[in-house]
C-alpha cells in the first residue's frame, strides 16, 4: 500500500511539474497562479498544497528532483568533473527554465537552487586535491576557497545561460576545469611550494 502511494505521490508531482514548465514558456515564473497550474494539469486547486507550500517550493523540488542527484551514483560518489557535466548538461537542456528563474526571481534564487551540489562538488575536489598533497585537513584557507570558486562557478554558468559565452557543456567544463586547477595549484604552491597533481578527476 505504502508503495502504491508513494508512486501516486511521484506520478502526481511530476503531472504539476510538466505544467509548470508549459506555463514558464509562455510567461514570467511570477505571472503564474497556482490556480492556473492546477488548471492546466486538470486537478483541482487543493491538491497543490499536498505536496508543495508554493510556486517556488515546486521549482525547488522539480530541478532537484531532475538534476541535482549529482553527488551520488548506484556505485557511489560522483568525481567532480562528473558531476559538474551532468549539471551542465542539464542547464543546457533546460536552458529556458533556468533563464526563467533567472529573469524572475534574480541569480540569488537560482543559485540557492543550485549551491549545495556545487559547493558539494567544489568541496570534494578542494578536499582530494589536500589529500594528494599531504596538506593539514584543517587547512585555513579551504573553507574561503570553496566559498571563491562557488562565487565564481555560479558566475560563470549564469554568463553561459545567457548566451555570452557560446560553449558545449564539454567546453564548459574543460574552461572550468582549468579554472579550478589554476586557484588551487596558486594556494597549494604558496602554503607548500609543491603544485598538486590533478583536479576534479
Amino acid at each position: 500500500l505504502m508503495g502504491k502511494q508513494y508512486k501516486s505521490s511521484a506520478i502526481t508531482r511530476q503531472a504539476i511539474c510538466i505544467a509548470l514548465k508549459q506555463l514558464m514558456d509562455q510567461k514570467p515564473l511570477e505571472k503564474i497562479t497556482i490556480s492556473e497550474l492546477m488548471d492546466t494539469c486538470g486537478m483541482r486547486r487543493q491538491h497543490f498544497y499536498y505536496y508543495f507550500t508554493d510556486i517556488y517550493d515546486l521549482l525547488r523540488w522539480m530541478l532537484e528532483d531532475e538534476a541535482l542527484q549529482l553527488h551520488r551514483t548506484q556505485d557511489g560518489e560522483l568525481s567532480g568533473q562528473e558531476g559538474l557535466l551532468r549539471l551542465f548538461r542539464y542547464l543546457d537542456s533546460h536552458r529556458t527554465i533556468c533563464l526563467c528563474v533567472l529573469d524572475s526571481l534574480g541569480r540569488e534564487h537560482l543559485k540557492q537552487l543550485f549551491e549545495a551540489d556545487i559547493r558539494r562538488i567544489v568541496h570534494s575536489t578542494i578536499s582530494r586535491v589536500v589529500q594528494e598533497n599531504d596538506l593539514p585537513e584543517d587547512l585555513p584557507t579551504e573553507e574561503i576557497t570553496t566559498h571563491f570558486l562557488t562565487i565564481a562557478l555560479a558566475s560563470v554558468v549564469e554568463s553561459w545561460l545567457r548566451g555570452e559565452v557560446d560553449q558545449t557543456p564539454e567546453e564548459l567544463l574543460r574552461r572550468v576545469n582549468t579554472m579550478f586547477q589554476d586557484y588551487i595549484r596558486g594556494v597549494t604552491l604558496r602554503l607548500t611550494g609543491a603544485a598538486p597533481v590533478g583536479v576534479c578527476r
